[in-house]
């Protein structure tokens, strides 16, 4: 899914409800439907990644054949165009992770109700429930283990963050930023007369 910076808030923060709190109704309808919503988001998160692959591919063939036509036709704009063409697949892909990754605080949510309703106390694991995905990605071996812990929500700064910090992130970066370098590097290099690319015009 997403990385967390490690474990968040206090469970016990002012707001989150205790079980005599919670609607003395059956939650049967309620339960069934959160579980529906989380696995939709699943698959809808899950459907982005394909997207990611396809921009990825395009990126690397038409970087890669703006390099190679600078050569065969000696302009060095080319290369430049190679640049420019990796730095517009990777503005299209930090779109599309910024996109997927505003639905997991929602799944976060419906990890914190499934808590709320489900949660029972199992030999070896202590308090369990389902529905986890989100949090438990997030498990990097720390100790104290919390993987059984109360989830804890997305901050509003965290949410914040998933406007930006996919564009930085290397599994994003690559291949872009590879073809980002070698193709301003070439231009700028040829443009400068450089060994063995003077011969190439603009």
């Amino acid at each position: 899914m997403t990385p967390d910076d490690g474990r968040r808030g206090d469970t016990d923060a002012p707001g989150t409800a205790t079980e005599a709190e919670l609607p003395g109704r059956d939650a049967r309808a309620l339960r069934e439907d959160l579980t529906k919503e989380y696995f939709a988001l699943v698959d809808i998160v899950g459907g982005f990644d394909g997207r990611v692959m396809t921009v990825k591919g395009w990126s690397v063939t038409l970087s890669l054949a703006g390099l190679g036509l600078g050569f065969q036709q000696g302009h060095f704009a080319l290369f430049a165009l190679a640049g420019a063409t990796a730095l517009a697949f990777w503005f299209i892909e930090g779109q599309i992770k910024t996109q997927q990754w505003r639905y997991y605080s929602r799944m976060r949510d419906i990890e914190i109700a499934h808590y709320h309703l489900n949660r029972i106390t199992l030999p070896e694991l202590g308090e369990a429930s389902a529905l986890r995905i989100d949090q438990q990605w997030s498990y990097q071996g720390d100790m104290p283990d919390w993987r059984n812990d109360q989830p804890w929500r997305r901050t509003p700064d965290e949410i914040r963050a998933f406007l930006f910090k996919p564009y930085r992130t290397v599994h994003v970066l690559l291949p872009h930023a590879v073809a980002v370098v070698i193709g301003f590097a070439l231009f700028v290099a040829a443009w400068a007369d450089a060994p063995g690319l003077a011969e190439l015009t603009p």
